[in-house]
């Protein structure tokens, strides 16, 4: 059940949503608000991280103070620590006068730092002293001002690779990563995804003076189904376009198709798929059809074997003479190993000299073993890991596989880094 207080948060600031993921990171805004505490949200672009920014600024002690969104990957680096902590006159060329940061005008107010993980080194050694003293310099200035702000941070990448990578200050990681709240994407929110495209079918159909759309049944499990990288931003735009453009406002699933992109599938692939997904995925497939048939027959062809040696009966041969046509339709027959010959023995009229016997069994346990898929997915894992330095990121973009079905196949196969 929804505690109360999440649902007058939800109805204030417009969230729509009974995701158990959405309500507990709303839970986690509202219990930190009232700290000073700073605060990481982490989420995919277009997921809503600034409404909760929001949260936590209205509910905090700050809530009649400044409040400030500030884009840092829209920002040129150039400018950055001039439009955060502001700069002298003629600090610069073009500075004419001297000119307040967003850090001085905010004080004892929040700013808001969205996409942090894009504001160049530089500025985070400056911003790391503001959240440990308060204090900052102006560009072109000696003097130390004090300021009181609360920041929220929010990146859609992963930080701590970057600070792996030394693209971002360890320290300023773990300062800002006090309370991290994750923001679900739209795809985990389940049934949120109707809920929110009945809201905006609403909406635009009074800004349009239209009937609203509404989706067939058919096309609510498509819609349901859809991935929605872009979010509930992808979302918005989706139902915009189908308002405007449709005259008809029973939207079928034949017609939803049309406005949704094709995506690229995160199925986990040995190989990693390229421009023309659709076919090189169904020959993935065939190929692999066509692999564990082959081994079936080999492994029906030694049953076969043992059984001849077993009972010395030549005429079983015959009995399964369909398989032995399989396989000729499997393997093209040459003059090297890859012909099996099966002749009797004319000398103790035994059915198979020993030799022969064993040479097949052989053959046919080579052939199984080089069907393994396992052992294949094993070398292809261990190149991949390779390649990219034991990065297990690069790696599974290499092998088009997610990071977390990579590591369980690096536990599976016991794969040494």
């Amino acid at each position: 059940m929804v505690d109360s207080e999440v649902l007058n948060i939800k109805q204030r600031f417009g969230i729509i949503g009974n995701s158990s993921l959405l309500n507990l990171a709303i839970k986690k805004a509202i219990q930190v608000a009232a700290t000073e505490m700073t605060v990481l949200i982490t989420g995919e672009s277009g997921s809503g991280k600034e409404s909760f920014s929001k949260i936590i600024h209205s509910l905090s002690a700050r809530k009649h103070g400044t409040f400030i969104a500030i884009n840092c990957g829209a920002i040129p680096e150039g400018t950055m620590d001039s439009e955060l902590f502001g700069h002298e006159k003629g600090a610069f060329t073009g500075a004419t006068d001297s000119r307040k940061g967003y850090f001085e005008v905010t004080n004892k107010g929040t700013i808001f730092l969205d996409e942090i993980g894009e504001m160049p080194m530089g500025t985070q050694a400056r911003l790391l002293r503001v959240l440990e003293n308060g204090e900052f310099i102006r560009v072109g200035s000696s003097k130390v001002l004090k300021t009181s702000v609360r920041v929220v941070a929010a990146t859609n990448v992963d930080l701590f690779e970057k600070v792996q990578k030394g693209k971002f200050r360890e320290d300023l990681y773990y300062r800002l990563n006090t309370v991290p709240i994750k923001i679900p994407p739209l795809r985990e929110r389940g049934e949120d995804i109707y809920l929110l495209f009945r809201k905006f079918a609403t909406d635009y159909s009074e800004q349009y003076r239209a009937k609203p759309i509404h989706l067939t049944d058919e096309a609510k499990v498509i819609l349901l189904k859809f991935p929605f990288p872009g979010n509930i931003r992808q979302l918005k735009n989706l139902v915009e376009q189908i308002s405007v453009l449709e005259t008809n406002r029973e939207i079928d699933a034949e017609t939803l198709r049309k406005y949704l992109p094709t995506v690229k599938s995160n199925l986990p692939a040995l190989y990693k798929l390229k421009d023309d997904t659709e076919n090189e995925f169904n020959e993935r497939d065939i190929l692999y059809k066509v692999l564990f048939e082959m081994k079936q027959d080999m492994n029906d062809l030694k049953k076969l074997v043992h059984e001849v040696i077993k009972n010395e009966n030549y005429e079983i041969l015959k009995d399964h003479s369909q398989l032995f046509e399989s396989m000729d339709n499997d393997f093209e027959k040459t003059e090297s190993n890859n012909t099996l010959i099966i002749e009797p023995k004319a000398d103790n009229g035994n059915l198979y000299e020993d030799e022969k016997i064993e040479d097949v069994y052989h053959i046919a346990e080579e052939q199984d073993e080089s069907l393994s898929i396992e052992k294949k997915e094993k070398e292809l894992i261990i190149k991949a890991l390779k390649k990219n330095n034991n990065k297990r990121k690069y790696a599974a973009q290499d092998l088009g596989i997610s990071e977390r079905t990579l590591y369980r196949k690096i536990k599976q196969y016991e794969i040494e880094e």
